[in-house]
């Protein structure tokens, strides 16, 4: 364990600082220790948000660090960070490190593969109230931190629809 902690350096990102810009190569992985960070990207002269990382979550460009690909995502700090980061060089030795790495890595991919098939269901089977209803159930620490029309984003609807659902629920 410690060979593979070794290869982490701790890190900050201020609040509005930049992991990654779309366009770049992202050569490092980060477990987000603290904070919360937004990925997105630009679409018809609007900014998507794709996910809103928090503590216990780790961020990249996946895309970008796999295949060696410009980055598809902006990620972005919305709160001062702490991070854990490996870079792409250092990642690469945990098949060395670890005698089952390649399964772990599996492992880690298809929980985030199950994740984001439930997202995309959500989003095509819900209503926006009911998607509303879960992201609050699942992660009320987001609603007050994170600005209210990111959050919109990432549910797929607009802020207005997003503060009126919101009042609905509050009043």
């Amino acid at each position: 364990m410690d060979k593979i902690t070794s290869l982490f350096t701790e890190s900050e990102l201020k609040k509005g600082d930049y992991f990654t810009k779309s366009g770049q190569y992202c050569e490092k992985l980060s477990f987000v220790r603290s904070g919360f960070i937004r990925i997105f990207a630009n679409a018809n002269d609007k900014e998507v948000t794709q996910w809103i990382s928090t503590k216990g979550y780790f961020i990249t460009d996946l895309y970008s660090f796999t295949f060696k690909q410009r980055a598809k995502w902006n990620i972005q700090a919305l709160t001062d960070c702490e991070l854990y980061t490996i870079d792409k060089e250092n990642y690469v030795l945990l098949n060395n490190l670890v005698p089952n790495w390649a399964e772990i890595e599996k492992q880690f991919i298809a929980g985030c593969f199950i994740q984001l098939e439930d997202r995309v269901f959500n989003h095509l089977s819900l209503s926006a109230e009911e998607r509303y209803d879960k992201l609050f159930e699942n992660s009320k620490e987001l609603f007050n931190q994170v600005p209210l029309q990111y959050l919109a984003s990432m549910l797929g609807m607009s802020p207005e629809t997003f503060s009126r659902i919101r009042n609905k629920k509050i009043s």
